[in-house]
């Protein structure tokens, strides 16, 4: 969507590469989910801390930076995380637009007349290297939770 709207959007003459048509379209389509996300970890919040944030004279900045965004973020973690992976998991799709991806470099592969009919062993390797950072993404992910899971009493 970004090839093509893009340059509609832009001045006239102006025709930015394929590289930043991407990014662009892939910042867009990001941006609108992880901010659903965040709006509901803001929501998630209960008013009462806000209120009493208040209370003791803290002003509007203070409440949102050290009350509202730790108790938020914190209880989105997961969410942000894994919608990380699935933008990671999309980004095959750059295929699409003729930019290089791991599909893109298995297609080089088989074009090679070493690799001719071993498609079973290179997508077996492209989805391993798939699942390795998505893996590593969410064992990120937890360690992070197990890190900010304090206990209170």
């Amino acid at each position: 969507m970004a090839q093509v709207m893009l340059p509609l959007i832009l001045p006239v003459g102006t025709r930015p590469d394929r590289v930043i048509r991407a990014i662009s379209g892939f910042t867009l389509f990001s941006a609108a989910y992880l901010a659903e996300t965040i709006r509901g970890g803001l929501q998630s919040v209960p008013q009462g801390q806000i209120e009493a944030a208040k209370a003791l004279g803290l002003n509007p900045i203070f409440v949102l930076v050290f009350i509202v965004l730790p108790q938020a973020l914190k209880a989105v973690i997961p969410a942000i995380v894994g919608q990380f992976i699935s933008l990671f998991k999309v980004t095959s799709l750059l295929a699409i637009v003729g930019l290089v991806d791991l599909l893109g470099i298995s297609q080089s592969i088989l074009a090679n007349p070493k690799f001719i009919g071993r498609y079973a062993e290179v997508y077996l390797f492209i989805s391993l290297i798939y699942w390795i950072f998505c893996y590593f993404m969410s064992w990120c992910s937890r360690k992070l939770e197990e890190k900010l899971n304090y206990k209170t009493n």
